[in-house]
Formats: C-alpha cells, sequence, structure tokens
C-alpha cells in the first residue's frame, strides 16, 4: 500500500512540475562552475530518463548514489563509458569516464571514478584577432567512496572527489586553472515486497553530490563559483514477472543545492527582488531551499509579474522517470523521459536505451530526442553514447 502511494504522489509530483510552467516569464537559470559535472556519465541512466538513484546498483553508480554499491553481485566490477559532446557541432569534444568497484565483503564494498572532459581544439586570439595558438581546454574529477549496510535492507555511503578545470592551459597574472574538492553522502533501501502476487524489489535513494569548496579561475580570487551541489532522492520498483523477465520502473527527483541569483536593478546593482547568493558553501545548501526571488519579467507585458516563492522553488526541481526490461538478465531495453521547467532552462527529452550482456562482459547504449525545444539546443542531441563493463566473480551469498 505504501509503494502504491508513493506512485500516486509521484504522478502528481511529475504533472505539477512538467505543467505548471509560465512560458511567458524570463527564465532565471541556476548556473555553476565545472557544469561537466552535471553529465550524466553512464548509457544506462541515459537511456532511463536520466534516473538513477534509486535503480539497481552497477559499477556507474557513483554519480547517482556511491551507497548502491554495496548491493553489487560481483566482486570485481570495471566499466569505460564514452559520450559525445556537441557531435553535430564540434567532432572532438566528450565525456570519457572511468569506473571500478571491488566488494570487501556482503556489508562493505569500495569503489572509484575518473572522469575526463574533453573541450577539443580552441583557437585563441587576441583583441586584434592574432592567434595565440591552439589549446585542449579539458576538466577531470577523481573519486573515491566507501559503501556499507547499515541494517538489514538499508546502506550509507561516503566519497571524496578531486577537481580540476583547465580551461586556459597558460596561466597568467589573471586567470589559472581551478581547483576544488568535494564530497557526497548517500543512502539507497531495498527490501523485498509483493506486488500483484508477484516477486518484487522495492527501493529508495537518496544523496547530497558535490558537496564542496567553491571554484576560481582568477589569480586575484575575486571571483569564486559555487560547484553543482546536486540533491537526488527517488524510488524504484523492480518486478520479477517469470523465470526470465523483469520489468523495472524509475522515479527522480533532482534539485540544486545552489542559491538562486536575485533580481537585481540594473543602474543601482541593489537587489529587488530574492536574496543575496554570494554566501558560503552550506549557507548556500540551505538557502537553495527558499531564496528563489519569486518575481518574473514578463516578455509580453514588460513589467515583473509575482510569481510566488514557493512556485519558483517547485521549478527548479527536475523530473525523470524511467522504465527498464530485461530478458533472462541477458538483453534490456530501456526508456526514459526528463523535465527541466522553461523557468529553469527548458531541458526536455525522451530517451531510449538498450543493453546487451555476454558472460563476463556488458554493452549499455542509449539515444536521446529532445521535446519541445529548438533543434540543436541540447548537446546530446542525436548523440549515441555507449558503456562496455566488465565483471567477474560471480554472485555473492
Amino acid at each position: 500500500m505504501k509503494v502504491r502511494k508513493f506512485l500516486v504522489a509521484a504522478l502528481l509530483m511529475t504533472a505539477a512540475v512538467s505543467f505548471g510552467q509560465q512560458t511567458a516569464h524570463q527564465p532565471n537559470v541556476i548556473t555553476t562552475g565545472v557544469p561537466f559535472l552535471a553529465i550524466n556519465p553512464d548509457s544506462r541512466g541515459g537511456g532511463l530518463g536520466d534516473c538513477g538513484v534509486a535503480s539497481s546498483p552497477d559499477v556507474y553508480s557513483m554519480h547517482y548514489n556511491p551507497a548502491k554499491y554495496v548491493y553489487l553481485e560481483d566482486k570485481l566490477s570495471v566499466g569505460l563509458g564514452y559520450s559525445p559532446w556537441l557531435r553535430n557541432l564540434v567532432p572532438d569534444m566528450g565525456l570519457a569516464y572511468l569506473a571500478g568497484a571491488y566488494k570487501i565483503n556482503d556489508r562493505s564494498s569500495v569503489a572509484a571514478t575518473l572522469r575526463y572532459f574533453n573541450a577539443g581544439e580552441v583557437d585563441f586570439r587576441d583583441q586584434n584577432n592574432n592567434s595565440l595558438g591552439q589549446y585542449n581546454p579539458n576538466e577531470w574529477a577523481i573519486d573515491a567512496t566507501y559503501s556499507r549496510m547499515l541494517g538489514d535492507y538499508l546502506a550509507g555511503a561516503v566519497a571524496g572527489r578531486f577537481i580540476y578545470s583547465n580551461l586556459i592551459q597558460n596561466a597568467t597574472d589573471y586567470a589559472r586553472a581551478g581547483v576544488s574538492v568535494a564530497a557526497d553522502i548517500a543512502l539507497y533501501y531495498k527490501r523485498p515486497v509483493e506486488w500483484f502476487s508477484m516477486d518484487a524489489d522495492f527501493s529508495w535513494g537518496a544523496a547530497i553530490t558535490n558537496i564542496g569548496s567553491k571554484i576560481t579561475y582568477s589569480a586575484s580570487n575575486n571571483r569564486r563559483d559555487f560547484i553543482p551541489t546536486t540533491l537526488r532522492v527517488g524510488a524504484g520498483l523492480n518486478l520479477e514477472l517469470d523465470e526470465y523477465n523483469q520489468l523495472s520502473f524509475m522515479f527522480d527527483l533532482t534539485k540544486l543545492m545552489v542559491p538562486t541569483s536575485p533580481i537585481k536593478d540594473l543602474i543601482t546593482d541593489s537587489i529587488l527582488y530574492g536574496k543575496d547568493n554570494d554566501v558560503a558553501v552550506v549557507q548556500g545548501m540551505i538557502q537553495s531551499f527558499y531564496d528563489a526571488p519569486g518575481w518574473s519579467w514578463n516578455e509580453s507585458t514588460l513589467q515583473y509579474d509575482h510569481i510566488g516563492t514557493f512556485y519558483e522553488e517547485l521549478c527548479e526541481i527536475n523530473v525523470g522517470v524511467g522504465v527498464e526490461y530485461w530478458y533472462n538478465n541477458l538483453f534490456a531495453v530501456r526508456a526514459g523521459y526528463f523535465n527541466e521547467t522553461a523557468m529553469k532552462g527548458n531541458r526536455k527529452y525522451v530517451t531510449l536505451g538498450a543493453a546487451l550482456k555476454y558472460n563476463v562482459f556488458g554493452l549499455d547504449v542509449s539515444y536521446l530526442i529532445p521535446v519541445g525545444t529548438v533543434v540543436g539546443s541540447n548537446p546530446l542531441e542525436n548523440t549515441l553514447r555507449f558503456n562496455l563493463t566488465y565483471s567477474m566473480g560471480g554472485k555473492k551469498g
């Protein structure tokens, strides 16, 4: 009964966030430094509407919920993924991802990942259009986690992360590479249930990722940007239809725990609506739940309209839903939908995916189809993403 009530609430939340939008109003998008940390790096989640905080565990769980690693069935897993970026415009941009996980025993696991974003070759020029040489801006992050069972059904994890963003490659008196450190905390709950007389597993997850220091590219440290600290909560239901067929449903809510920019007077630079977003990291995380200005510029009437702080805070919640079907644990197909309100960026897309397992090897692919947006506006539009996985050690008892 609790599971059914949750699913009803999830559908109501999806409807509220998806359709309660005022497209006539000017967007107030939350921006952060090192946005590559927010890119979903694996094809499985990429085929499930970017859902993953409560899905079944795999070697790529670090991005969504590192607490899932303790539920891995294999002793050792290694994964490699690649996602082209802006493929239709730039041929050499992409995100590479390397992940590894090791199950110490039935109650604890460790894992580590390396994320590398290559921005391609860039021709730097001065104000007179003279070439300053070609550079290859890049960003990377390396992290590690320890996850452990906290009870019969509940697992927890902590993770640490080092972030390096080199967008210039030739440090000057004014600019340099950005460096930050961050941490994740996560919970994952999984328990057998009965659903329409079928064996099933109900799960929920919660994670706060990228809790860390601000990043700056200025040698004088005059400007420091928040990194994409993110709260994810969600639930999943895996149905054992019969001996060979499994069907899973996932639902994720995602919110940036970063302060919303206030609306300022263009002449005096004083705050008209909202709160000052130049605050410390912890204060910014707390403030992110109540600091939305609640006013928005109406492009039709050319004046500010009061839309309400609560409504704008609700608009900052992204919704993802996904479904996955497995046949005999050998072949899978996936589909999902991701929604972001027009006020906060207007990313909306359908995702498709598939997987194939053979012995100790696995292959995952996914494809993204934008919905209701300008063609070419999504960097992953019409892009095939893939992951290769190697697992060994068999199932743990």
